[in-house]
């Protein structure tokens, strides 16, 4: 797509936190992680809450008792916090910013993002405040953004304030993370937290609505010191580079995704601009995308102001033939058992010829939110995931799995290898010292599962091998306004088979003159 000529798609995570703040795990622990499977990240320190209640029983008290100590130990700690993020930011392969946490009841949780690793925590009384700080620093020549987060608990409920919105120093909304789905009142991921159920006041369809216009992102807010823990958000992003440079441009120019957790590939364009952009007022509007997922595609909807506009699904999608050489996603998922057992993975996952054309790590942190020890009163013991290649045909991989807490919440590790191989070649695994063998053709058929022992135990489950054309769309759609000076918005939205998602930054049309337009 003529749109994205010249840019790769990286993905990362701008907001979570470790016990550099409230959290646990250290921080050289969450970019250890962060570097099995994101191209960038940043380590949130919690840092203020201006306007916190007053506690006025036992609940509150504990609250406040934790997050004070919690502010007070990232002011101690952040001049080695920065010297840690500028030591392990690798141009080209990993690059890492600095950022803190604002909490604020009336306008709503800020990230404030500083492009590089040199900072200070400010301290104000507020978002109107914060904000005047951050262009009194922009004027002196230090560049940060303050991206609002969770914003669907509303405003007065730590959610955002749409008023206090600055579109220059707020180019992105996170819309996505561990808190639930705030794209609009019925989302896919609901609001489950403590801190109550999402409210109309605070959707991203609100914000479009009033005229704002921003880009959006994913992030875990993961408190485990696991950066892009798989299925809580992440942001994907077209760059020139996996440079600071680079994403913070691509950051800048809105050119970026939201996703929940499977590393969806998204380009979005509309006249030949790509999402995030503001184009000028137009009566034909060609729209084009091109989406390869993580596994078989559901439906790609294009939402013009809030309202469906186009979906299209499986039944648009024409089916190829691929009889010599298959492409496909491998994934292997590892865990299930019983809760109070964990249970260590060594496991090698490969091909007996072909090629890998991409590694995609799906590691889990542990959930939770708050604070959290055990009865000895230490963090619960973690065991970081990691991977390698053991040749150009496989990979090896560590982790640790316990059983699903519930029915529902899944705390699984895996890994899929995007794979290109003849018909006839052999998918091969190792699995705690158990040899696997079966040909790609049989998981094209379906899914293979097994256990470590008797019912109960362990398990593992090699997913069904999708074919090319279940993942990877491409379309051209056209939309003919009858009134092309009125402001329109567009964006896309993505739906995996296994309900995984993905959402573009919006398109504003009719915004500009064309004169204005680059």
């Amino acid at each position: 797509m003529q749109a994205f000529e010249g840019l790769n798609a990286y993905y990362g995570d701008l907001h979570n936190h470790c016990d550099i703040s409230y959290g646990h795990g250290s921080l050289q622990e969450a970019i250890d992680n962060a570097r099995q499977q994101l191209d960038f990240c940043s380590v949130t320190g919690h840092a203020l809450w201006p306007d916190m209640p007053s506690p006025d029983d036992a609940l509150l008290q504990n609250m406040a008792d934790y997050h004070l100590a919690g502010f007070a130990h990232l002011r101690e700690v952040w001049p080695q916090v920065q010297r840690t993020m500028e030591a392990n930011n690798l141009p080209g392969h990993f690059v890492t910013f600095l950022s803190f946490e604002m909490h604020c009841t009336a306008d709503g949780d800020y990230t404030v993002l500083y492009n590089g690793s040199s900072g200070e925590i400010l301290y104000v009384a507020g978002v109107a405040e914060l904000l005047d700080r951050l262009r009194m620093l922009r004027s002196g020549g230090t560049e940060a953004i303050a991206f609002p987060h969770h914003i669907g608990y509303g405003p007065g409920q730590r959610g955002i304030n749409w008023a206090r919105l600055d579109e220059e120093l707020s180019p992105l909304v996170e819309i996505v993370s561990i808190h639930g789905c705030s794209e609009a009142d019925e989302s896919p991921r609901p609001f489950l937290a403590v801190n109550g159920p999402s409210e109309h006041e605070g959707i991203m369809l609100r914000g479009l609505e009033a005229g704002y216009f921003f880009g959006v992102i994913g992030s875990t807010d993961h408190h485990s010191a696991h950066p892009g823990s798989y299925g809580h958000g992440r942001t994907g992003l077209w760059a020139r580079s996996n440079t600071r440079a680079g994403i913070w441009e691509a950051l800048n120019s809105r050119r970026t995704w939201a996703l929940t957790g499977d590393r969806i590939s998204l380009r979005f364009a509309l006249n030949r601009r790509p999402m995030g952009s503001r184009i000028a007022s137009s009566e034909q509007r060609q729209m084009e995308f091109h989406v390869v997922g993580g596994g078989p595609l559901d439906y790609v909807d294009v939402v013009k102001n809030g309202e469906l506009l186009r979906r299209v699904s499986r039944c648009d999608v024409a089916q190829g033939t691929d009889r010599d050489l298959v492409e496909t996603k491998l994934i292997l998922e590892v865990g299930w058992g019983r809760v109070q057992t964990p249970v260590d993975w060594e496991i090698q996952l490969g091909i007996s010829d072909g090629r890998i054309l991409a590694v995609e790590p799906r590691f889990r942190g542990t959930q939770v939110l708050v604070p959290r020890v055990t009865q000895s009163g230490e963090p619960p013991a973690q065991r970081c995931p990691s991977w390698e290649f053991v040749d150009p045909l496989g990979v090896r991989f560590a982790a640790r799995t316990r059983g699903n807490p519930n029915p529902v919440t899944p705390s699984t590790q895996g890994m899929c290898l995007h794979v290109q191989m003849p018909a006839k070649a052999m998918v091969e695994c190792m699995i705690n010292g158990r040899r696997i063998e079966l040909p790609v053709t049989q998981l094209l058929e379906g899914a293979q599962a097994g256990r470590l022992g008797k019912i109960g135990n362990a398990a593992y489950r090699l997913h069904r091998a999708p074919r090319r054309w279940e993942y990877d769309w491409r379309a051209e759609l056209e939309d003919i306004s009858s009134e092309p000076n009125r402001r329109d918005v567009y964006y896309l939205r993505v739906r995996q088979l296994n309900d995984q998602w993905a959402w573009s930054s919006p398109i504003e049309v009719g915004t500009v003159q064309p004169s204005d337009v680059v």
